[in-house]
């Protein structure tokens, strides 16, 4: 009769966390900051169908980084969740605070229980009427929530674009401003080309953005009550070009 090795739940749940930041830290980075027109969500993804960010409520967005089809069914529980507690009650008892909850608690159970863990991690936003009303929220592959101030960086080389948008992070600026400094952090996160100096600022060919905002004011600007707006890539290439211009 084989007998089976002994592994202690500390090495078991150490192996597990390891695990899952080596399949996080292969994946492009994420970047949603709070700015004065609204929340801007920014992701290195040169997929134009597969998207690491989306809506989930009338001013709620979702990003992730990690394996596509994990994340994306957490996406698709989160609209379900969203969907029914808004009918059941009202569209006012959706809130970011108890998506994030619900997140947390299946990445948790998913983490402690299952044989692999979900190598995702993400965040939610929700924009509010003004920027003291903004909500951020940052969850990892183990189900820790935690809640963010200005910005949050998931993904790829996260330290180093975290460093780079808190740098240049500016909580009055509008969203060309803003979604230009993510790009612009993002690119210090990308590895350097043959002969450019090594954390030198590069450009992201709007190709390989994905942009998208929760915009403050839906209702008195587009007339609509849903705050989340898709950036076209033809709306990115006219802010670099703002930029360039500048």
């Amino acid at each position: 009769m084989t007998q089976q090795f002994y592994v202690s739940p500390e090495q078991m749940m150490k192996d597990r966390a390891d695990f899952a930041r080596k399949g996080i830290a292969r994946g492009r980075s994420v970047v949603v900051i709070s700015c004065a027109e609204g929340i801007a969500l920014v992701a290195e993804n040169p997929s134009p169908s597969l998207h690491k960010i989306g809506e989930i409520y009338d001013k709620i967005a979702f990003a992730a980084v990690g394996k596509y089809n994990e994340f994306e069914s957490l996406r698709q529980a989160g609209v379900r969740y969203a969907d029914v507690r808004g009918y059941s009650y009202d569209r006012e008892d959706v809130t970011a605070r108890g998506l994030a909850s619900v997140y947390a608690q299946s990445l948790g159970a998913v983490f402690t229980a299952e044989q692999k863990p979900f190598e995702v991690e993400l965040a939610v936003a929700e924009v509010g009427r003004n920027q003291g009303e903004d909500h951020l929220y940052r969850l990892t592959f183990d189900g820790s929530i935690a809640d963010a101030y200005g910005f949050v960086v998931m993904g790829g080389q996260a330290e180093t674009v975290a460093e780079a948008v808190g740098g240049s992070w500016d909580a009055s600026a509008g969203f060309a401003g803003t979604i230009r400094r993510a790009v612009a952090a993002l690119g210090l996160g990308t590895p350097a080309a043959a002969g450019e100096q090594v954390g030198a600022p590069t450009k992201s060919p709007a190709g390989s953005l994905e942009v998208a905002v929760l915009d403050r004011d839906s209702e008195t600007n587009r007339g609509v009550k849903r705050a989340f707006r898709r950036l076209s890539e033809r709306d990115i290439l006219g802010l670099l070009a703002e930029e360039a211009a500048g």
